[in-house]
């Protein structure tokens, strides 16, 4: 059961439903297995409540229903006991289909030290029960968050953050879990709005309802919240969050999409995201928990003026240095001294605990005079001076952590004001002015590609590193299926890059965050992997930071990629668009002030971080913050078109990259050969268990040689040689042989006794049989050949089990006939004792003619083992095919009885098939069908 038990101390909860169902004119409303109830915790402060919703389907796109429960109603058991049920109630959302994310909020019961970030964190994780699967870790528990999981959190936290009030300081924590999936449906968006629904039900005093939606684009077609497969066919990518007026965040991804189009995408999330508000609200209105407005404290009004008064004239010259380290060392000082003279005079408190929320000053006052003492006529002499007490000064009017949360705010109101009165800002630009920009690449001579990218004090160092499949990254999802990054980029924010001491460890939250966006960013203009088969990483690590630094990070791992080599489509860039919301506030004409390439002061003091990356055509990457109540589109649109001016001032500063980037590949990069067999013959390279891949990557000297089933082969080297050798150890291997091939210079590897196998190329061997070894008849193979000897053969028989069998004789001069008066048989070099011994025993003679000598390369006589035997050598050199041996006619006399049993056509082709059938499989082969 989801339903909270009564034990449970967190304060509002939601979960998701999406279910799905067959087609009905009126869907009914679908209830949950489990029902939430709700009571009062036996030793916590809080009650608790849990809050259940169910997606259900309806004609066109599937919806939920929200149901949570109101006050309890007593009913009786059997026993007589009481016990608290439920009395739901449902709305619908048209949103999806069958998902279920739980999600919980909490608060602490004391408020925290005050400061000027909420005390607010989320956890978002998947449960690989959600999918019916375990971890593949030894604990088999889920463990840290995963990379999506954390930017799920801060697609939950963004929008969130900027309605929560200022002056509470409960800590809060928000817990998202996936319980069920269905693999059609991404939760993110789903988990931004039952985060959204938590919090408004929940005790948190937000006014608003917040929830979110994934836009897509297939063709022409915005669709809302999109399958995974419709996201497969879609330009589009984007998580819209807002409430029923506003919009708080976006981030999206797109390939190159023009600015009209992303606004339409929008304008169609903002109407999805109103729809569901306005329904969340009216289920609010019936079960929603009081808000904690009273325990929001916020400074005296009468602190701003005294820091006003002190630091005023100070400030408004110190807001006016240009390097952010000296004016930020100004700045400090400034605040120390407002807090030394409000000290002196007796205006703060150094215990934090004290705060003067409920008195003010004139209140205090009052009270002084009151407690004046008043002295009795009568009860001293005549002529004694009377005197009064004194009373003590104030010393607990105001908080130390209250000067600073003031300062702080009045800080950014004159920043604020200084650019919309002057027109300028503090290091002098004009609104829409982008700071100078200088590259350069080629930085790290050893790295296979690298650049320095500076933006005014934003500094990003981007390395390039290029390599095959094995170091591709690895995604641990809840499908069960391997999925592998070839291209990501990893982003480095050390405390260094601010002047800043701090811990160096694992990458924090907003580092995977920034990190994913330049990724996205510059993963639209890369190459298909049938062009550039490497699989690519970028560093980027900040070296300097004022503002902007993912944008940085665009520029430079463009410019880096280039100087790798990699043929990029085109280049990108990224620029951070600040905004003044009311500029009436500070003397303006109320219009809203749009400001480009905003510094951190910039970004911290405005109402808005707006980051765009693409070219002069269109957007591949966007990601909005907003930290007041939210935007509307013309101004986004506004946004969005100066956005495009200031990219095209950034990339042609980046053309002016000195020196420029190499655009060759890397000496020091691997190089990677592609070549493609037939899919069934894969398992040729592969081998049993692998075996026979590791020993062609040992034999040729490659790095690695990766194979996939649709026949496509992968070959990693350092140098060029060990490519070449692996490239035609494979082609060799996998090769199909026909019938009437010829192999020339090829090898004996070893003789058995019905003939010799022939490697015909690496890996490959066939069997010649003893027949086939000689024009002539052989006793065995070792007298005519050994091993290690090179003969030419010719392939003329190929098996059922694909064994090759071959023949040396087929390439050796036709046979001829001799007539045996054609020469006197006195020429016939043979052994006179051995011809009287066949005489003597009057046995028969036989005479053989051979027609060739198979001499190689000048050879001119045939070694002889015995008397009357002529032991045939066929070496042959592949480079001597034009000369033709001389023939010779030799006469062999032959006793009967030394003849070996003569064997018809059939018995001789049994005996050949037979010692043929014994070839190992290792032979077969596959065709090389070309090369990418």
């Amino acid at each position: 059961m989801l339903a909270c038990p009564s034990t449970n101390t967190f304060h509002g909860g939601a979960t998701l439903h999406h279910h799905h169902h067959h087609r009905r004119s009126q869907p009914p409303c679908w209830f949950l297995p489990f029902r939430p109830h709700f009571g009062f915790a036996k030793e916590g402060k809080c009650r608790s409540r849990s809050l259940s919703l169910l997606f259900s389907g309806n004609n066109n796109r599937n919806g939920f229903a929200v149901r949570a429960s109101t006050e309890p109603s007593d009913d009786k058991n059997s026993d007589g006991a009481t016990h608290i049920a439920p009395q739901p109630y449902s709305v619908k959302i048209p949103v999806g289909d069958r998902h279920i994310v739980y999600t919980s909020i909490c608060l602490d019961d004391a408020a925290s030290e005050p400061s000027d970030f909420f005390p607010l964190s989320v956890n978002y994780q998947e449960r690989f029960s959600a999918a019916g699967r375990t971890s593949g870790g030894f604990f088999k528990r889920e463990g840290k968050a995963k990379d999506h999981e954390v930017l799920t959190c801060r697609l939950i936290d963004r929008p969130l953050r900027p309605t929560m009030p200022k002056g509470f300081y409960h800590e809060t924590q928000i817990l998202s879990w996936v319980l069920s999936y269905d693999g059609l449906h991404s939760p993110d968006s789903l988990a931004v709005t039952a985060a959204g629904i938590a919090v408004a039900l929940s005790e948190v005093p937000v006014s608003e309802v917040v929830a979110g939606v994934r836009v897509g684009l297939v063709g022409d077609k915005y669709i809302v919240n999109p399958t995974t497969e419709e996201m497969e066919k879609s330009e589009l990518d984007l998580v819209l969050a807002g409430t029923d007026s506003a919009i708080l965040m976006i981030e999206g991804y797109s390939n190159l999409l023009p600015e009209e189009k992303l606004l339409k995408a929008v304008e169609v999330g903002q109407d999805a995201v109103r729809a569901i508000c306005k329904e969340v609200e009216a289920l609010v209105k019936k079960c929603g928990k009081p808000k904690m407005f009273d325990a929001i404290k916020l400074p005296p009004p009468e602190l701003y003026k005294y820091v006003e008064e002190i630091a005023g004239d100070e400030l408004l010259k110190v807001l006016q240095i240009r390097n952010k380290i000296p004016r930020r060392k100004a700045i400090s000082a400034l605040e120390d001294k407002v807090l030394k003279i409000l000290t002196e005079n007796g205006f703060v408190s150094n215990d934090p605990t004290l705060r003067s929320n409920a008195e003010t000053i004139a209140e205090i006052l009052e009270e002084e005079d009151e407690d004046e003492e008043v002295i009795v006529d009568g009860e001293v002499d005549e002529g004694d001076v009377h005197i009064k007490p004194t009373s003590p000064r104030p010393t607990q009017l105001f908080a130390e952590v209250d000067v600073k949360l003031v300062f702080k705010e009045v800080s950014s109101k004159f920043l604020r004001k200084r650019i919309v009165e002057g027109g300028r800002r503090s290091d002098g630009r004009t609104p829409n002015g982008i700071r100078p920009i200088n590259a350069r690449c080629g930085l790290l001579p050893r790295a296979h590609g690298s650049a320095l990218f500076t933006r005014g004090e934003t500094q990003s160092v981007a390395v390039v590193t290029l390599g095959d499949k094995q170091m591709a990254q690895r995604i641990d999802n809840l499908i069960d299926v391997e999925e592998y990054k070839r291209f990501y980029l990893q982003y480095s924010f050390p405390p260094s890059s601010v002047g800043e001491v701090g811990r160096i460890g694992a990458p924090s939250r907003r580092e995977i965050g920034h990190g994913m966006l330049a990724e996205r960013s510059l993963e639209p203009i890369l190459p298909p992997e049938d062009d550039f088969p490497y699989t690519i990483r970028v560093e980027s690590t900040i070296t300097e930071s004022n503002g902007s630094s993912s944008m940085a990070s665009v520029c430079g791992g463009c410019l880096a990629l280039q100087d790798a080599g990699v043929p990029i489509k085109c280049s990108i860039a990224g620029i951070a668009m600040g905004l003044v919301l009311d500029t009436k506030e500070f003397g303006g004409d109320g219009t809203p002030l749009i400001l480009s390439d905003i510094t951190g002061s910039e970004d911290a003091s405005g109402d808005m971080d707006f980051k765009v990356a693409g070219n002069e055509d269109g957007i591949t990457a966007f990601q909005m913050d907003i930290k007041v109540g939210g935007i509307t589109l013309p101004i986004m649109r506004e946004a969005l078109l100066q956005a495009r001016e200031g990219r095209k001032h950034i990339l042609g500063e980046m053309m002016k990259c000195s020196p420029p980037p190499a655009k060759i590949l890397s000496k020091h990069a691997p190089l990677i050969h592609i070549m493609k067999v037939q899919p069934e013959r894969i398992n040729l390279i592969i081998g049993s268990g692998g075996k026979k891949v590791r020993s062609l990557i040992e034999e040729s000297g490659v790095e690695a040689i990766d194979t996939e089933d649709d026949g496509t082969v992968k070959i990693t080297a350092k140098d060029l040689s060990s490519l070449e050798r692996s490239k035609a150890m494979i082609s060799s291997l996998t090769m199909v042989p026909t019938i009437g091939d010829i192999y020339r210079n090829c090898e004996i590897k070893s003789i058995v006794p019905y003939g010799a196998f022939v490697e015909i190329a690496p890996g490959r061997e066939g069997l010649c049989h003893v027949s086939e070894l000689s024009s002539g008849w052989l006793a065995k193979p070792e007298d005519a050949f050994q091993v290690g000897d090179r003969i030419d053969v010719k392939l003329i028989e190929i098996n059922d089990k694909g064994h090759l069998r071959l023949s040396h004789r087929a390439m050796l001069p036709a046979t001829e006939s001799e007539n045996s008066n054609s020469q006197p048989t006195s020429e016939l070099p043979i052994d006179t004792a051995e011809l009287q011994k066949s005489t003597d025993k009057g046995s028969s003679k036989k005479v053989n003619s051979l027609a060739k000598d198979g001499l190689a390369e000048g050879k001119s006589k045939q070694p002889r083992d015995k008397i009357g035997k002529v032991r045939v050598s066929s070496k042959r050199s592949s480079e001597d095919d034009s000369v033709i041996p001389s023939k010779k006619f030799i006469r062999k006399l032959v006793s009967p009885s030394e003849d070996k049993p003569s064997m018809n056509k059939d018995d001789v082709k049994r005996s050949n098939n037979e010692a043929f059938g014994s070839v190992s499989g290792k032979d077969e082969n596959s065709l090389v069908s070309g090369e990418a």
